[in-house]
Parts: C-alpha cells; structure tokens; sequence
C-alpha cells in the first residue's frame, strides 16, 4: 500500500488541523429523546453512600452551628430506626412538631445557601460513581432523571443541580414571603408518598411508567420500584436483596465492603428527615440569635 504524504510547510497548523479533522471518525448519532420514559432514583445509600441529610448536619456543625452532640443525637436516633426496622407513629409525630417548630419563621434562602455549600464541602465526594453512572446513562438516552427522597426538598435540589440531572422531589414544607411557615406540604416523602410524587410527575410531565425505570437500596421503597417498568436494586438491604433475587431484577452492588458506621447509616426511615429539619432549623436560629 502507497501512503501519499504531502510536504508543506513544517509550521503549518492549518494542513495539520485539516488533516487531523478528515482522519476522525464520524461521530455514533445521539439517541433520539424519549419524551415518555425518566429515571426515579433515592439518594441515600443509593446514590449517596449514607445519608444526606447526616452530611448536611456535619456542614452544620463544622460551621458551629450545630453541637456535635447534637450531630450525635441525631446519629443515634438513626442507628435506633435502623436496627428496628420500623417507623414509631408517636416519635415521627413528636420530631415532626419539632422539626416545623424550629423552621417556622426561617429564611428559605439561608437553607439553600448551605445546603450548597455544604453539597461542596461534605457530599460531593461520597457520591456512588457507579449510581451517577446509571443515572447519566439514562440522560445520555434521552430521558429525564429525577431524585425522589425524604430529604428536604432544598437539598435534594442542590444535589441533582450538582450531578446534572432534570430535577429532585423532597419532603416539602410551606413557605410564605420566602420564610418556612411551620407546615408541611402534604407529610413526608417516604415510602407510599414517594410512588404518589413519582405518578404525579408522570402524569404532569406525559411519562409512562411502564418505560420508566427505579432505583433504591430499601425495601421501604417497593411501592415506587414495583409502579415502573424496569426496577433496579442498588447496594440492596437484605429484605430488598431477596425480592429483586425473587422477581428478577437487577442489581448494582457498588459496596466494597460491609462495615456498619454511623456515617453511613441510612435514613432508614422518614423520621431522618425529620430530624435534618430540626438541625437546620436550630442551625439558623442560632445564627441569627448570634448576628
């Protein structure tokens, strides 16, 4: 074979560009969009290794706006939802009262504004490569991509702002005039709440769920892995391991090893964003009592 190699000029960056754009190959065609399928994924220990929202306390207390006793107390009081396995009405009832007591009144700007920063700070880094890696497979596809967690829906926010997907749906609380009224919209957006949010977003964005697909870690969230098409199990706790080994499922096991921590539990129950609440709300309280 007979290589024609024409001799110009030795600087000449126009010949070498030109010949450097006709040897590249032609470019794989972008798939089309698909207007009527998303991706549903929880945050914590799903695509965040532990929880957010414990993260979010830490940036709190890092900035002495939150004791680490504090920090400590709402670590314990995870660790107790998670070897119980089940949620108590009467102390979800109790921590919600304080939770909308502490936030009433507070600046939805100033959550925001350290929900940010504290994303940078803490977060950032405990991300699962191997969950954002999904997430932006079904972005590359074309379809949206949406956070569905009890975390407080500011957070969750700034989290998908951060990984460059569509959107987040939190527990919300009622703001008037850009301050926290001290209700909730609704209740917390954990378990059953979570599939309502997701049909709803289907149904106002023309999705169909049966094209969708899920991703979780818990067994709480089988009402929103069961209402799509295609659900997946992520670093999967026992009860969930089981049932998508039953029904066939996917999993994505993106642990390297099985070491139980306060910093990676799990907001296992809804309660966790209860108690997140209640750090940002003595968090801001106590800022501006200091100002």
């Amino acid at each position: 074979m007979r290589f024609l190699w024409h001799r110009g000029k030795a600087d000449d960056p126009v010949t070498a560009g030109a010949a450097a754009a006709a040897a590249a190959a032609e470019p794989e065609p972008l798939p089309e969009p698909d207007p009527h399928a998303a991706a549903f994924f929880d945050v914590d220990n799903t695509m965040m290794r532990g929880a957010s929202i414990y993260y979010f306390a830490r940036g709190l207390a890092a900035r002495k706006l939150f004791t680490m006793r504090d920090l400590m107390m709402f670590a314990w009081g995870q660790a107790a939802f998670r070897l119980r396995g089940t949620e108590n009405a009467e102390h979800i009832g109790s921590a919600k009262e304080a939770a909308l007591s502490f936030v009433a009144g507070q600046r939805v700007d100033d959550l925001v504004r350290l929900s940010e920063e504290i994303y940078d700070e803490v977060m950032a880094d405990r991300i699962w490569s191997g969950t954002r890696t999904l997430a932006l497979n079904h972005l590359d596809a074309g379809q949206q991509v949406w956070l569905v967690t009890a975390t407080p829906v500011e957070v969750a926010r700034t989290i998908a702002r951060r990984l460059g997907l569509t959107g987040a749906l939190g527990t919300v609380a009622e703001t008037s005039d850009g301050l926290y009224t001290g209700r909730l919209v609704g209740n917390l957006l954990h378990g059953p709440a979570k599939v309502e949010a997701v049909r709803a977003l289907a149904q106002r964005e023309g999705l169909d769920l049966a094209r969708c697909s899920a991703y979780s870690d818990s067994i709480n969230d089988l009402p929103m892995l069961t209402a799509v098409g295609h659900p997946h199990a992520v670093n999967p706790d026992a009860a969930l391991r089981e049932h998508a080994r039953e029904h066939g499922w996917p999993i994505h096991d993106f642990r390297t090893g099985r070491k139980v921590t306060m910093v990676a539990l799990p907001a296992a129950a809804g309660a966790g964003a209860l108690a997140g609440g209640v750090a940002a709300g003595i968090a801001i309280r106590r800022h501006h009592q200091r100002a």
